[in-house]
């Protein structure tokens, strides 16, 4: 049976992660320091190990018998990023040096990223393809382009495989109902949303109304948590069959604006949200939509949930 480590897998996307890797047949070890992942997200059929990426001695000991790993241990709030740089420096980049070099000492070779279209900065044209020019505008981005050109050496220089997965905007819980444990502290719009349809926010505060958009507001591609994780294991799969390394979008190429997501909740949960619109926020682009046509053609991969409502029902499930 394939060993798969999972760093992070306590967390919203790696537990997705960690369900679909066990459904697949996949031996699962978790490894965690449940600062933001979440104890009720864990599966009795993965092992967990407690555990912090700077800690070198005791990743590397949860690296022994591996073969392959998906590095989703990283902090994510772009506004935090700029704030307080070397967090985000020591957590993101040297955490994730960690886990290279921790690979190559146990001689396993093949690792899944979760990387962000963060790394694109603003859109010089759309859909953002792979090709498009590199520039992130903000910390985290850089972050992850960083140890996306780490992972570029290390496949130049020793027998090291990867795939880089470029998420757009994960939304969403599984449709089964076997993850409950809500994201802990999210900045993110529908996590927002339901914290003012639950009366934990008092209001929402929607930033910008006078964006080129059919509406005015914000244009996002929301991709379904199930569909990235899907991701996960066809990368693993394409690596262990002796894939080529690569960096790939995960989008749907749709996309939705903040005033729909809005309008698609209150349908949802059946009554009117408190909205406040202000001016808009530094360094939000007007739209950001995905091709994740190369996606489609090195692993086969489409997503399968892009209804917007049926998205936001499995987050409101949630708070049933």
């Amino acid at each position: 049976m394939v060993k798969v480590l999972v760093a992070g897998g306590a967390g919203y996307i790696g537990s997705h992660v960690v369900k679909a890797l066990l459904k697949n047949g996949y031996e699962v070890s978790v490894y965690d320091n449940l600062s933001t992942g979440r104890e009720i997200n864990l599966f009795s059929q993965a092992k967990f190990i407690k555990g912090d990426i700077l800690d070198f001695e005791k990743l590397s000991d949860a690296m022994k018998g591996q073969d392959a790993v998906v590095h989703l241990a990283a902090k994510k709030a772009v506004g935090e990023s700029m704030e307080n740089p070397a967090l985000y420096a020591q957590n993101n980049m040297i955490g994730s040096l960690n886990i290279l070099n921790a690979m190559l000492k146990n001689n396993v070779r093949h690792i899944v990223f979760s990387s962000s279209a963060a790394v694109y900065g603003m859109p010089e044209y759309l859909p953002i393809d792979e090709k498009h020019p590199l520039k992130p505008i903000n910390f985290y981005g850089y972050t992850k382009l960083d140890i996306e050109r780490y992972m570029e050496w290390y496949a130049k220089l020793k027998d090291f495989h990867y795939m880089a997965l470029r998420y757009f905007n994960a939304v969403g819980y599984d449709a089964e109902g076997s993850i409950r444990g809500r994201e802990i502290g999210s900045q993110n719009l529908l996590p927002i949303i339901m914290d003012a349809a639950t009366g934990r926010r008092e209001k929402l505060c929607v930033f910008g109304t006078d964006y080129d958009t059919r509406d005015g507001t914000c244009v996002r591609d929301y991709i379904h948590v199930t569909d990235l994780a899907k991701a996960h294991v066809l990368a693993i799969e394409h690596l262990l069959k002796g894939g080529v390394s690569d960096s790939l979008n995960l989008g749907t190429g749709q996309g939705t604006t903040v005033k729909e997501i809005i309008a698609a909740t209150e349908k949802v949960i059946g009554k009117k949200l408190k909205v406040e619109y202000v001016g808009r926020r530094s360094g939000d682009p007007a739209v950001l939509t995905a091709s994740s046509a190369k996606a489609k053609e090195m692993l086969g991969w489409v997503p399968k949930y892009t209804n917007i409502e049926e998205i936001i029902r499995t987050t409101w499930a949630l708070e049933q």
